[in-house]
């Protein structure tokens, strides 16, 4: 008798180590985490913005502003600066001047422009005649050249002002104003990292990991990533716990991994708390405990990371930290199949197949195991290869069922391998 292969599994990721962008001054790219899904990391930002918290406002409306991993849309990034701004952020309060003088999702509105452009400026720094320049009697800009800005900025830079230090390295480093210079960048990012300014803390720890205007030196990274994580980054944080699980530049430490990615989840950091949960359910660098691998996955999950809402169905398939619940398996396989997840699509298959969870329907059986098949998930193919056959959920095709047992059996499925057999014999 044919019988199905029926795998309900968990998904372990860790996500690459040093694989983010600078933080950023002024309008320009977001720093994301290169390696993370950028939805879930939008639905991070978003909650911790709503939380209140300046610095994920700031990274929003970044967001917004760039149209990275979001929808562009300058009405939503004046928003959020406006927020971030009002808790005195000074890259918020910057950008969100620019966008009043340039009439970037509000309304041109000189005034309030330079009501911000001031707030930007530090009074007891050249920077405010950096971020004024001359304005008329009317309290218009007046617009300046470059390089005497550049010029204002070494000047207020070599006074050892931390955040023009670090918005210089940012010009070097995205070429603002600048030729594109990553020793430079490096060299100014240092100055403001060595006044315990946190973005260039971190920004020097990616370039050291990335050997951009400095030697490649992990040790160094890790130093500065510490610096900046100590200070409260999450996305630091994160890569701290990233190195401290790989042993990159650090001995490898899984105690210290899980310590840094709680303090990132607890900052709402979704992959942190996918790997916080992952580090629960598999007892490393923590005492296994699934009660607490369930509660992180289902703070992931809430925020769409669809390898966190598999791992829960899988919790609650199997009543492991929770009570076990078919429904509960069903709905979160159903999230994380609509994102696209290949093992979720072919585990919802497999809980439509046996009626457990949901009411039993081979027609979405074989819905979900077909686009898992068309993602080269083995067991799907064999699977749906065993339907054709048996013209359950779907018309009996021999052909249909041999082109799939032969995809399962290329992939080392060796039950795919013995019934291609059979039906050779039978020929």
């Amino acid at each position: 008798m044919l019988k199905r292969c029926f795998v309900v599994s968990f998904t372990f990721i860790v996500f690459g180590l040093l694989g983010v962008k600078p933080a950023i001054a002024a309008n320009s790219s977001v720093d994301f985490n290169s390696s993370q899904t950028l939805p879930a990391f939008i639905t991070s930002l978003q909650a911790a913005a709503k939380q209140g918290r300046a610095l994920a406002q700031y990274r929003l409306a970044l967001a917004y502003d760039t149209g990275k991993g979001i929808t562009q849309d300058y009405a939503q990034a004046a928003y959020w600066y406006e927020k971030s701004a009002e808790q005195g952020h000074v890259l918020a309060q910057y950008n969100l001047a620019t966008m009043y003088d340039k009439g970037q999702g509000v309304e041109p509105d000189n005034a309030l422009a330079m009501k911000w452009y001031q707030k930007a400026a530090r009074p007891d720094s050249i920077v405010a005649q950096y971020y004024l320049g001359e304005t008329d009697g009317y309290g218009n800009r007046i617009q300046q050249s470059h390089s005497p800005e550049i010029q204002r900025m070494l000047q207020a830079a070599e006074q050892g002002d931390a955040q023009i230090q670090f918005s210089l390295g940012y010009a070097y480093y995205f070429a603002k104003g600048v030729p594109r210079n990553f020793t430079q960048a490096a060299y100014w990012y240092q100055k403001a990292a060595e006044q315990d300014h946190s973005q260039a803390q971190f920004n020097l720890a990616v370039m050291y990991g990335k050997g951009k205007g400095v030697p490649k030196d992990l040790s160094i990274a890790i130093y500065w990533f510490q610096k900046s994580a100590e200070q409260g980054d999450a996305i630091a944080q994160f890569n701290l716990g990233l190195a401290y699980y790989f042993g990159k530049g650090v001995k490898q430490d899984l105690t210290l991994a899980a310590h840094w990615y709680q303090k990132a989840a607890e900052q709402d950091h979704v992959n942190a708390q996918f790997n916080l949960g992952n580090s629960y359910h598999y007892g490393r660098g923590v005492a296994q405990d699934n009660i607490q691998a369930a509660l992180w996955f289902e703070k992931a999950a809430k925020q769409n990371h669809m390898d966190a809402q598999l791992n829960l169905g899988s919790l609650y398939y199997f009543g492991k930290g929770v009570e076990q619940n078919h429904r509960q398996a069903a709905f979160w396989y159903q999230n994380a199949a609509d994102q696209g997840h290949a093992q979720a699509r072919y585990n919802l298959g497999v809980l439509y197949d046996k009626g457990k969870g949901v009411q039993q329907d081979y027609v979405q059986a074989i819905h979900w195991y077909l686009k898992s098949a068309e993602q080269g998930h083995n067991q799907a193919q064999y699977n749906l290869g065993l339907a054709y056959l048996r013209g359950e959920g779907i018309k009996m095709d021999v052909t249909e069922a041999q082109y799939w047992l032969q995809k399962a059996a290329e992939q080392g499925n060796k039950n795919a391998s013995a019934i291609l057999e059979n039906i050779k014999s039978i020929k």
